[in-house]
Order: C-alpha cells, then structure tokens, then sequence
C-alpha cells in the first residue's frame, strides 16, 4: 500500500509518496482502505517540524480522515466489513477527561497517521459516520468538528440565544458557526476578508468583522451585544488575539482556547480573568463519546461541511501549500481513493 511520508527530516519539501507493506490484523483490529484526507494547522507544523521536534521520523502525517472497513480481527464487535468509519484524533480517549496516555495516542503524530491508502486500528478507535456525507465531507469530522462541538457543547455549554465569536474562516470556525446555529446561538464571524465575511452571511451567521478595517474588534463585540459580551469565544488565534477575546467575552463567559494562527507566547494581562470570572478552557480536539454524539446531531439536521478544496493523493503536497497560504474557507480535503 501506497502513504505520504516525512522520512527522514523535516519540512513540506521532504514529504514522498512511498510504498508500504500492509500490516497484519490482530484481535480486536480493523483495517480500513481510506477514502479521503482532510488537513488541519497542525498537520502542517508536525511536517515542518514546529508542532513536535522531537517527533521520531518517518510519520505518515494528518488526523483526519474517513475509510471502509476490509478485515476485522477475532473479537471485533463495534464495527463490520463494508461499515465506513472516521478515525478518532486520539485513540486512547473514549470518554471523559483524558490520561497523559490519551493524549499521547493521537494519529498524524505521535502515532503514524491517515495519509495513507490502509490503516489497522483498534476497533475501539473508530467511529460510524453519518450516512448523507461523502467521503470527504466526513473526512472532515475527527478534528475540527469535534473541536468545535466540545468547546460548545462539553467544556461549555451553549444554548439557544447565545453569542458565539468565531475568529477567522478555517475548518474549526466554520464548524463553530454551523453547530451554533444548529444549537439555536447567534455567531459573529471575525476575517481579514470581507468576501470571507459575506459568505459566512451566508451560511447564517449574525455579523462579520473584519479585524483588518476593525482591529479593536472586541469593542466591536460588544457594541454589537449592547455592551455586554459575547458568551463564547472560539479562540483560534492563541498569543496573538487572547487579549481582544478577553475584552470580547462577557463576564462569566467561556474562552475557548484551541489554536496559534497568531502566535504560541506572548504577554497577557490577567487581570480580566479574575475581575470579570472569565473562564479559559483549553480544547484539545474531543473525545469518542463527543464524536459520537455530534454525528447523531449532524445526521438529524442533515449538516454537510464546507469544503474549500479538493486534492488527489498524489498532490499531498499542493494540498500543505495550500492551507499554508491560508486562502481557505472551511476545509481541504485530499482523495485517497478514486471515486472518493
């Protein structure tokens, strides 16, 4: 079988398509033919090296991703041939908080990931996906939907009413605007792009900003709530729009904290933490019973993910470009199967 691979050193430059030989399935195991590749932020740091340096080369990148089962092992019982499936991010974590030893379970790093035509999992690591989706709209499921749907749903809890600030137009953002209509919320879009800005509109949210024309956007955010806040904040940005989204948020909101596009470290005035009770919680992707739960929600509304575009696995690579020259609205998708 056929997989993308960083093989022996770093950097977008040094990711080959090579030849592989299939792994044996053993109790308990699935194997999966993939279908499709989604990418994420991350995917691109763990290939140039600045997600984790110390990761052991070589690694077949990426998270995200959708396939059919071919073969189960003796034992297997969530899932049979022919079922299409999405792996889990973190394969290790089924519910709950997760252990140190969860969180080092992840695919696309650590572990070897779905850029790749089969994969053996535990049977315990996949997912059933919502049936009205192609394969690369589910594709785009295990990372940044399930993001999106825990810091709206399990490290907060949003409700009909209210307000939800989602900064930028990338596959977390987009899902946050697409579940926080589908929970009943107002969302405010953040983007440099006002086209960005006209077809998040489009899609419903409530307001767009654009952090370019309108850099103190958090005064934005509050104007528009009639100078209270927002409820939640998707905060993608990191170091670099933590400060607005403080000034952003209500007192007793949620700061969801889930990516660096604007920087990993920087100086934070605390202060509003404590004097304004807000919280920040961290969002690191989402558990299988969060998963799960989502794609019952996304199956009986019938939600389809916005996809920018589509890749053949042999243009791998174009696909990293193109999500590094962060044109993009919603997600990227890479078919790794014909048809797909």
């Amino acid at each position: 079988m056929r997989a993308q691979v960083v093989r022996d050193r770093f950097g977008l430059e040094n990711l080959v398509l090579v030849n592989q030989d299939s792994r044996p399935v053993g109790p308990r195991q699935v194997r999966l033919a993939m279908r499709a590749v989604s990418l994420n932020y991350r995917d691109l740091l763990m290939v140039n090296g600045q997600y984790n340096p110390k990761q052991p080369l070589p690694l077949t990148p990426c998270s995200d991703g959708v396939g059919v089962v071919t073969e189960v092992g003796a034992g297997v019982t969530r899932v049979k041939v022919g079922d299409r499936v999405c792996p889990i991010f973190a394969q290790e974590w089924l519910a709950g908080d997760p252990s140190r030893e969860a969180l080092r379970s992840t695919l696309g790093g650590p572990r070897q990931g779905t850029l790749a035509e089969e994969m053996v999992l535990d049977e315990n690591g996949v997912v059933a996906v919502p049936g009205h989706l192609d394969d690369v709209e589910a594709a785009t499921l295990p990372c940044a939907a399930i993001t999106a749907w825990s810091a709206l749903t399990v490290n907060a809890t949003v409700r009909a009413g209210d307000v939800i600030v989602a900064q930028g137009t990338g596959g977390v953002s987009i899902f946050a605007l697409q579940l926080g209509r589908l929970l009943g919320a107002e969302v405010i879009v953040t983007s440099s792009s006002d086209e960005k800005l006209a077809r998040a509109k489009a899609l419903g949210a409530t307001h767009g900003i654009n952090y370019k024309t309108t850099p103190d956007w958090a005064k934005a955010v509050r104007d528009l709530t009639g100078g209270r806040g927002a409820d939640l904040i998707v905060e993608v940005g990191g170091a670099g729009t933590l400060a607005q989204s403080l000034k952003a948020v209500r007192p007793g909101g949620t700061v969801s904290v889930i990516g660096i596009l604007a920087g990993r470290t920087g100086e934070l005035d605390l202060a509003p933490v404590f004097m304004q009770n807000i919280r920040m919680q961290g969002v690191f992707v989402g558990h299988r019973d969060a998963f799960e739960a989502m794609n019952r929600a996304i199956a009986a509304h019938r939600l389809k993910p916005v996809v920018d575009r589509v890749f053949g696995f042999e243009e791998a690579g174009a696909a990293f470009a193109h999500l590094a020259g962060a044109t993009h609205f919603g997600k990227i998708g890479v078919r790794v199967a014909t048809g797909a």
